[in-house]
């Protein structure tokens, strides 16, 4: 080989390769750009939410004099607080909604763990057509009157278990943990059954505890759906004196005026004032918001892992 080659070779091999353009450090300008960007999203995601505090924080005449809506208190009070608070309709509302929270998630949980197990082993008799019958429901929900009629033949009408018997399983839930529990090892099962551990053993010593992210995930997901829901209990209970306060605050935000099913009118609740009602708002938002910060980092590890093997 000449010199002249070996030259070029060295050249070559020696010169700076060129980057891709998305591994190239970003130009101040579109830095500036991203940061702008992401400066606009949050003023208009954290905006609403502060509107609504402050105005809760306000008494009435400053209200009344913002048009029902104040930006910054400036006589912050509670009284908007303490007007709900002795409303007892409002706070029955309220714990009805934390203990259907409580109750319906942990049913949902044990029912959806239950069956995501057995629909995970390959030995368990007809689970591919469980599975499929599961997935027809979920591309083809029943419309309201057959919910309403099956709920009505099982005498469940104005009672709180027709707020979770009949969605007690979420099915994008139960592919999540399904899949999940798929991806575990199969010599762990295979060692636990050496050792003489039946099924049960294997899911509440081995399952469980591996699976403890995707857990987490799914039971504040099922959580937050008891927690928001309002329209069943619109649905199936009778009198504002029985409902969630989901459904509850639902009827004030569009006002409660007009008399619900029992002939009672919202307005015997003395919510007259904006800040009674952005109060009320606080209340159902703050329990999900102080949550969310303790299950977060679950999500990246819980839900993904378990959608991704599915």
């Amino acid at each position: 080989m000449s010199l002249s080659a070996v030259a070029s070779v060295r050249r070559l091999l020696l010169a700076p390769t060129q980057r891709p353009s998305w591994q190239e450090s970003p130009r101040p300008l579109t830095q500036a750009a991203k940061g702008l960007a992401l400066a606009v999203i949050v003023v208009a995601v954290l905006l609403p939410f502060w509107i609504v505090l402050s105005t809760s924080l306000s008494p009435l005449n400053e209200v009344n004099r913002g048009g029902g809506y104040t930006l910054w208190p400036d006589h912050p009070t509670l009284q908007a607080y303490r007007d709900i608070t002795r409303s007892g309709l409002i706070s029955h509302a309220t714990v009805v909604s934390v203990l259907l929270v409580l109750i319906g998630t942990a049913t949902s949980l044990a029912c959806t763990i239950l069956l995501a197990y057995a629909l995970s082993r390959p030995n368990v008799v007809g689970r591919r057509l469980v599975l499929k019958c599961v997935l027809v429901a979920f591309l083809f929900p029943p419309g309201m009157i057959p919910s309403y009629l099956i709920v009505s033949q099982l005498h469940l009408v104005n009672n709180y278990s027709a707020l979770v018997l009949p969605t007690v399983i979420d099915v994008f839930n139960l592919v999540v943990l399904r899949g999940f529990f798929q991806g575990l090892p199969t010599e762990l099962y295979e060692a636990a059954r050496l050792d003489g551990a039946g099924e049960a053993r294997i899911l509440l010593r081995i399952v469980l505890p591996l699976s403890r992210s995707v857990v987490a995930v799914v039971g504040f997901f099922y959580g937050v759906a008891y927690w928001n829901d309002y329209f069943k209990g619109l649905f199936y209970l009778s009198g504002a004196d029985k409902w969630p306060l989901g459904t509850l605050l639902r009827m004030l935000v569009i006002g409660g005026n007009s008399p619900d099913s029992s002939g009672q009118s919202l307005a015997t609740l003395q919510i007259n004032a904006q800040a009674d009602l952005m109060a009320t708002i606080v209340v159902a938002v703050v329990p999900i918001a102080l949550a969310y910060p303790f299950l977060q980092r679950f999500f990246s590890r819980g839900v993904l892992t378990g959608a991704v093997k599915s």
